[in-house]
């Protein structure tokens, strides 16, 4: 298989589009750091939810997905769609609290929710943990599903790959900031969409597949269909559902999926015109990221299953391949590689804009922490607008450059994923609980920081040397979220709470529910400070009825793919009906 000129004419007028959004915002932007960073917070909701869809729709998770479909069927899944609760709560109840901080980056959240010396030291070295750290590996993950689709659609090396893909990437991010990054969002989504839709119908339908009824039909596929694992293994049904929807989603910090929101998702909300458009962002969000995105890549994994079966029909197939690199993932790629010129061009165009779309977002995320965060808090106070903003773009090339040389060391995107779940292990209840409970301080989030990547760091390279034998990876995690949150819990009583002032100007800032803010009142004797039971059930039902349209919509869209049309229809009745009733309650009762 080779490119034509009509696929790299393609490919080449995206990059050059990208360019341009890039060099036509660059004057407005480049004015101060809220424009660079927060687009000057004037975003429409329409705007900012397709960019947090297209930044989450990377060049790894069709890889990811098609992994989790081979090994665990479609029912795999539930390790990212049980996510789905974090995000409904992140709509309903966290948006407009984001919003009302004014903060210019998720981590200056820390000194007006907590006092003291620890405030500032947990604000300085979480800008150096996520922007640098946790951001680079999460850049690399993405990185290395770059490489496998280049070597196996370009016949690329791994450094070719991560060469190429990074110049306009870092050139558009670094000349128009957010702005740039959000607009460019907006072409790379649709043409992403575009290109795995179009890509899903070319490829279901070759001779070799027979169509969508006698995919379905093939004895390769159709024990992986079930949404749900089967009871009959309890181990997998543990791990594949119960956890995941019992503990993973409130206990697990996960970027994208941060409970309460965090990082890229709360750079957009912060960057909404206001709390409605905050709010909606994130419900545009949850709702494409889970009903819309997921099918394409679940029907090119299961058609995989009969051309690909296994690895070594993989590496028969596409012999100049590294062989490091052959896994489950690799199995999307090499699907894509039966389209035909010119639909392979757009869609090897949609992939380097996910691609793109995704390392952008994350470049100019982590650059503001280092920028904002760490050099104007710690080195230069005084730094003017011009600086911080030049310190932007230096950190943007930097975080490139580290991201890809991790990625070159790395074999394998679900593995990733995996280690990045268990450093975040038992952090999640934290970042769920800081805005409602008065209590929480920070010497809760440092610990619980702390104790999680030790717990990773010793699952990951001292537990199975150190005792002989290895625990299986829920079993890690569980632990993980365990000794973390005990750990969290109990630094916290043992520690004293935010200073009393604090409190009170962060509860008349942000208006959270008064429920955990009860002891701080009573003890302080605090008057004026309301708690509006009717408010929290109201987001609480909005939260529950957000699932079920999101969850129902998922899987009515599914049984009809399935050609279950009369269950499926009725999901997706369910699913409107709920959405309807959502937006009613929004509309009628906008009591806070």
């Amino acid at each position: 298989m080779q490119l034509q000129i009509l696929d790299w004419s393609i490919i080449f007028l995206f990059f050059l589009v990208f360019i341009l959004i890039g060099i036509i915002t660059s004057k407005k932007s480049g004015k101060n750091s809220k424009e660079y960073f927060l687009s000057g917070r004037n975003m429409p909701w329409w705007l900012l939810g397709i960019s947090m869809v297209a930044t989450t729709f990377s060049a790894d998770t069709p890889n990811l997905v098609t992994n989790l479909v081979r090994e665990k069927g479609v029912s795999g899944n539930w390790s990212w769609w049980a996510f789905l609760l974090t995000g409904m709560f992140t709509v309903y109840l966290y948006s407009k609290l984001w919003r009302r901080s004014k903060v210019l980056t998720d981590l200056e959240f820390y000194e007006i929710r907590y006092s003291g010396r620890e405030a500032v030291f947990l604000r300085g070295f979480r800008a150096i943990y996520l922007g640098v750290f946790f951001n680079v590996m999460i850049m690399a993950s993405v990185c290395l599903a770059g490489i496998k689709i280049g070597g196996i659609l370009l016949g690329l090396t791994p450094f070719e790959c991560i060469f190429y893909s990074s110049i306009v990437t870092v050139l558009y991010s670094t000349l128009g900031g957010l702005r740039s990054v959000i607009y460019t969002d907006l072409i790379q989504f649709f043409v992403a969409m575009l290109g795995s839709i179009w890509a899903t119908y070319y490829i279901v339908n070759l001779d070799e597949i027979g169509g969508l009824g006698q995919m379905l039909s093939h004895s390769n596929v159709i024990d992986k269909l079930s949404f749900f694992p089967s009871t009959n293994d309890m181990d997998q049904f543990l791990v594949v559902l119960i956890i995941p929807l019992a503990v993973q989603w409130w206990a697990v910090w996960y970027p994208g999926a941060e409970p309460g929101g965090g990082g890229y998702i709360a750079q957009r909300m912060l960057s909404a015109k206001d709390e409605k458009n905050a709010i909606y962002s994130t419900l545009l969000f949850n709702i494409t990221h889970y009903i819309i995105r997921p099918w394409p890549w679940i029907l090119i994994a299961l058609s995989s299953l009969i051309l690909f079966p296994n690895l070594g029909s993989i590496a028969t197939a596409f012999p100049d391949v590294d062989k490091s690199i052959i896994g489950n993932d690799i199995a999307y790629p090499a699907m894509l590689s039966l389209l035909p010129t010119g639909l392979l061009g757009l869609v090897l165009a949609s992939l380097i804009a996910a691609f793109m779309s995704t390392i952008s977002s994350h470049l100019n995320w982590g650059a503001s922490y280092i920028s904002i965060d760490f050099y104007k808090r710690f080195i230069k106070k005084n730094a003017t607008e011009k600086e911080v903003v030049s310190v932007g773009k230096l950190s943007t090339v930097l975080l490139m450059a580290l991201a890809g040389f991790v990625s070159l060391q790395l074999s394998d995107s679900l593995g990733a994923f995996n280690i990045l779940l268990q450093i975040g292990a038992g952090t999640g209840s934290i970042f769920l609980l800081r805005w409602f409970w008065w209590r929480v301080n920070a010497y809760s989030e440092i610990t619980g920081m702390i104790v999680s990547f030790l717990v990773a760091i010793y699952f990951e390279w001292i537990h199975e040397s150190l005792i002989g034998i290895p625990l299986k990876q829920h079993m890690e995690l569980l632990i993980g979220i365990g000794v973390t949150t005990f750990s969290w819990l109990l630094v916290t009583f043992l520690t004293k709470p935010t200073e009393k002032n604090k409190l009170l100007e962060f509860y008349n800032l942000i208006r959270p529910y008064g429920f955990g803010w009860s002891g701080f009142v009573k003890k302080h004797k605090i008057i004026n400070v309301s708690y509006d039971g009717e408010s929290a059930m109201r987001d609480l039902l909005l939260v529950f009825l957000g699932v079920v349209m999101v969850y129902f919509g998922l899987f009515g869209l599914g049984y009809i793919l399935y050609n279950q049309l009369a269950l499926g229809i009725i999901m997706l009745c369910l699913s409107s009906l709920s959405f309807l009733i959502t937006n009613y309650i929004m509309l009628f009762n906008k009591k806070d």
